[in-house]
């Protein structure tokens, strides 16, 4: 190898071993919620004697403890720190990531594979806030999302829009002018179709845009491509062939924060599902409820129960605190009138709208 290929590939690992310390530093705060105290004094000394016995003969034995030692001891520094746990699905660096950072400014953002996962650990206690997308302003609802609300005790304590610059991402080594696939989560794939079509390229399905990202880096596809965020490239040392490759000139995601307790102040927005009958004039009446009230309509959208594919779940956000005296005169009229009825809370709406 030439001298620029080894520091590259240094360069790679260098990043590599960052971005596993960052996964490590992220379990480790997780295993809080399974134990009274941050150490473990047994299984330390274990895991460094079981370190002194790997036979690495390039590292010394000394340094390879020390090393695992300092690992040990910022662990713990984190966990004495009680920071809230907040989840999002994908790999960091993905939107979720970004809307996290900005709804809990002070939190650990944890990675989860799947949505249900990010719902089941808040449900269940092993993390403390969980952010979901809801909808995108190019393609609409996030069905999965939505899905699971209908079914979930949790509470919506928050919301955020994140402004979505999608960029296509391909290793240094890559010749654009040889990419014919592009990994991404389905949903940003959608948003930048006529991207795609335009340039005759393959799109492939991921569980994630971050992960997609982190795929690319780590096994370097031939005639392969991302599509993610600008941070994706810095975190994983990927070049930015192309940005702002999304349909339309405007695009934002907008994310909810869930929490197992309601919102503790006023809130300025309310969420709810609901159902009802399925006869003519039904959601009409309900609609005007709202329209008599003078209670202005952010949001409404529908998907077909579970239960009774023929019948509909609506979405709808309003204006207004549970909390209002007209908006919980409405809310008791709502609950006669419909077959069903979630509230999800009331929370502060988004600054920006």
């Amino acid at each position: 190898m030439k001298l620029n290929e080894i520091s590259r590939k240094i360069d790679k690992i260098d990043r590599e071993l960052l971005v596993l310390l960052q996964e490590r530093m992220g379990l480790s705060l997780r295993s809080t919620k399974f134990q009274q105290a941050t150490g473990d004094s047994a299984r330390e000394a274990d895991l460094l004697e079981r370190m002194e016995r790997m036979n690495l003969d390039l590292i010394k034995r000394s340094f390879s403890r020390q090393l695992l030692k300092t690992i040990v001891e910022e662990s713990k520094r984190l966990q004495d720190e009680d920071r809230q746990l907040v989840a999002f699905q994908g790999e960091h660096g993905a939107y979720g990531d970004v809307a996290s950072r900005l709804l809990v400014p002070a939190g650990a953002y944890i990675p989860c594979l799947e949505f249900i996962d990010v719902f089941r650990g808040v449900e269940e206690g092993y993390l403390d806030l969980g952010v979901v997308p809801v909808e995108n302003s190019l393609e609409g609802a996030v069905t999965q999302v939505n899905d699971l609300l209908t079914t979930t005790d949790l509470n919506v304590i928050g919301e955020v829009k994140v402004d979505v610059n999608h960029c296509l991402l391909a290793t240094e080594a890559t010749d654009y002018r040889e990419i014919r696939v592009v990994y991404s989560h389905p949903q940003a794939l959608a948003q930048c179709r006529d991207f795609l079509m335009r340039n005759n390229l393959e799109p492939r399905p991921y569980y994630d845009t971050a992960g997609a990202a982190k795929m690319l880096a780590r096994e370097n596809p031939k005639a392969a491509a991302a599509i993610a965020s600008s941070l994706c490239a810095e975190l994983y040392n990927l070049d930015i062939i192309k940005e702002g490759i999304e349909d339309g000139p405007s695009n934002s995601t907008r994310f909810l924060l869930l929490s197992r307790e309601p919102y503790a102040g006023q809130g300025s927005k309310t969420s709810i599902i609901f159902a009802v009958a399925h006869e003519a004039g039904q959601l009409y009446e309900v609609l005007k409820l709202f329209a008599d009230a003078d209670i202005n309509l952010t949001r409404i959208s529908s998907m077909p129960l579970r239960s009774d594919p023929s019948n509909y779940s609506f979405f709808l956000d309003f204006e207004g605190s549970e909390k209002d005296s007209k908006v919980m005169e409405v809310m008791g009229k709502v609950e006669k009138m419909t077959i069903s009825l979630k509230n999800l809370g009331s929370y502060p709406a988004h600054k920006g709208g």
